[in-house]
């Protein structure tokens, strides 16, 4: 199977100007000037079905076009690279081995949408991948790639690396703005959406990493090219990131709506020491469970919708059955309740009494009505704040004792009952203490 991204992904190296030129690097880039003015060339990326793939899967074409040109004041481009989402680190991939891929992404996003200033936000957390994008920025603007007349074609592009404090919130796109701006990352009401009012109330793009990374490939090989290689609506290949109980973790580049199975038993090696599988987290910590049963499904974000989940960030977390999906979910929503900014009462409080009911209930002194309880509170928190956090924290919360509902019961008993007979199972920071059966994946 044909690689693009994924064909840079040599271990311990970084394809710097010089290996990125001789393998037709800024080709496209260069070459977009001449073949393409702004609305012939965002019609190309329409018709690639090439899809926001970051977490959204919004249309990047579309999102384009709703970028407002006559307002007088500047567009801005924002590459979101902040990559917070629990068991995703496929945009880490692409920056330390091939950062140049991203810069030629960032330059024909630009010209389709009259941007001379583009943001690449990025992870506090990834020194090395910032250091490796630092030096490739520094190599194209030595080229005359980036600055004032790029390649000699009278368009000037500025672009600035902006690091990140570590706040998940920030992957949000208005909480990422807002972070830019210099304020506290907290989302924005909406709308206005960034299209019209975004970075310093002017229109503003704003793509993640893998999206804009595709793009030289769609101009090198055609639109039509792309949209074949994926599923209906879903153009293209995407990098995967498997991570939980399988033979061989990585990130893998397959074809938009490729089966979940073929992912896990044929590419990442099944699971790990020939143990049954449990369930699966398809897309990144905020899409809900799947079980073993349910694996037959197409990776694209509309057949993953279709049942109920979502295609997210690409984030596969494989658990086998040693894995106690309490604790599991536990983990997640201490997550959930340590990430919220608080701006919104059914986040802040939604998520820290989530938390405090599975941390009862994993140190036995848990009720059989919390189950419903939680299903209850649940019901408050999605559609009702201003970003998606909630929702994100919501689905796994849903599906977790939807789908294991005996385990959580019995888990419930057994618990107390340990408790009441010789009190054992402390808990040392919301974990199991050791000799306990219960054992989480996150």
């Amino acid at each position: 199977m044909e690689k693009l991204i994924s064909r840079y992904f040599r271990p311990g190296h970084t394809y710097w100007m010089a290996d990125y030129e001789r393998d037709e690097g800024y080709e496209q880039a260069r070459a977009v000037f001449d073949k393409y003015d702004a609305k012939s060339l965002i019609d190309e990326v329409k018709k690639a079905n090439l899809r926001g793939l970051g977490g959204a899967g919004f249309p990047a074409g579309v999102k384009w076009s709703f970028v407002p040109q006559d307002t007088g004041k500047p567009v801005y481009l924002v590459v979101n690279a902040d990559e917070g989402e629990p068991g995703t680190f496929k945009d880490k991939y692409i920056i330390r081995h091939v950062p140049h891929l991203l810069l030629e992404g960032i330059i024909i996003a630009a010209y389709a949408n009259n941007v001379h200033k583009a943001y690449i936000y990025i992870r506090g957390e990834y020194v090395q991948p910032y250091l490796i994008l630092k030096k490739a920025l520094e190599e194209a603007y030595a080229k005359g790639y980036l600055g004032r007349n790029i390649f000699g074609k009278g368009y000037d592009l500025e672009v600035v690396i902006h690091r990140g404090a570590g706040a998940y919130i920030c992957g949000e796109e208005t909480g990422l703005l807002e972070s830019l701006e210099g304020k506290q990352g907290k989302p924005r009401l909406k709308p206005p959406f960034p299209a019209v009012v975004g970075l310093f109330g002017c229109p503003t793009v704003i793509n993640n990493v893998e999206t804009l990374s595709y793009l030289p490939f769609i101009l090198r090989r055609g639109a039509e090219w792309f949209a074949d290689l994926g599923s209906e609506k879903n153009g293209g290949m995407r990098l995967f990131s498997v991570s939980g109980h399988v033979e061989k973790p990585g990130v893998y580049e397959l074809p938009m709506g490729v089966p979940l199975s073929e992912i896990i038993y044929t590419h990442a090696g099944g699971i790990r020491g020939g143990r049954e599988l449990k369930a699966v987290v398809p897309g990144g910590l905020s899409a809900a469970i799947l079980r073993a049963d349910e694996i037959g499904v197409g990776m694209d974000f509309d057949q993953l919708r279709a049942l109920g989940t979502m295609a997210g960030s690409a984030g596969v977390i494989v658990m086998d059955n040693t894995t106690c999906m309490v604790t599991a979910l536990m983990v997640t929503m201490r997550f959930y309740a340590h990430e919220s900014c608080g701006q919104c009462s059914p986040c802040r409080e939604g998520t820290g009494w989530v938390y405090r009911i599975l941390k009862r209930i994993c140190e036995g002194h848990g009720r059989a009505a919390d189950i419903d309880n939680m299903a209850d509170i649940c019901s408050f928190m999605g559609g009702t704040t201003i970003c998606a956090l909630a929702d994100g924290a919501a689905m796994p919360l849903r599906s977790y004792p939807q789908k294991f509902r005996p385990e959580f019961e019995a888990f419930i008993e057994k618990r107390r009952t340990e408790i009441e007979t010789d009190g054992s199972g402390e808990l040392s920071h919301g974990l199991p203490k050791r000799g306990t059966q219960a054992r989480a994946i996150l």
